[in-house]
């Protein structure tokens, strides 16, 4: 499994390098910075450990088309313990795709990359997918997602939560 998940990652990161370099100029049109939080609850053998989650995200978005973006992502979602148990972080670096079929509506996205743990001694990060469905407009965008991080941490696992977020898109103007 996780080798399949690591050549998908390493295809989306391939893919988004090569469709960065097909656009002739990054300007203040075409390009600008997402900031954004999310809220969402544990799913999965964590959530035995964790309650709630709740993080900051900081994306840059390069349109390639008017219903294509691509661009990086990083962040950090805090899980909050339960009974007493130790809470922790992750930190996403990654790439994203955005497909925007109109320029106000639905949207879908997939985020991926490699997601560092925080907080817990000798803790393993690992591959992560962060696939969404939203609505968006010039200014924000309001999205629900599925958030997994694959370990092969004998400890831990994987870390997944199910939640919902926004984020304002800042402009160069």
């Amino acid at each position: 499994m996780m080798k399949k998940l690591a050549i998908v990652c390493m295809a989306l990161m391939s893919g988004t390098i090569l469709l960065a370099q097909k656009t002739d100029e990054i300007t203040r049109k075409n390009s600008w910075l997402k900031i954004g939080v999310n809220a969402g609850v544990p799913v999965g053998d964590i959530s035995n450990y964790s309650s709630f989650v709740a993080g900051l995200e900081l994306k840059g978005q390069l349109m390639e088309t008017n219903h294509f973006g691509i661009g990086l992502t990083t962040g950090y979602n805090h899980f909050f313990a339960r009974n007493n148990l130790q809470s922790f972080g992750t930190i996403p670096l990654g790439v994203f795709i955005r497909v925007y079929p109109a320029a106000k509506g639905f949207f879908a996205g997939l985020d991926g990359g490699y997601s560092v743990v925080t907080g817990i001694n000798n803790a393993k990060g690992g591959a992560y997918i962060k696939p969404q469905l939203g609505y968006h407009n010039y200014d924000w965008n309001v999205f629900g997602f599925y958030n997994n991080i694959f370990r092969s941490d004998v400890n831990g696992g994987s870390i997944a939560n199910v939640g919902i977020g926004a984020t304002y898109n800042l402009r160069f103007n």
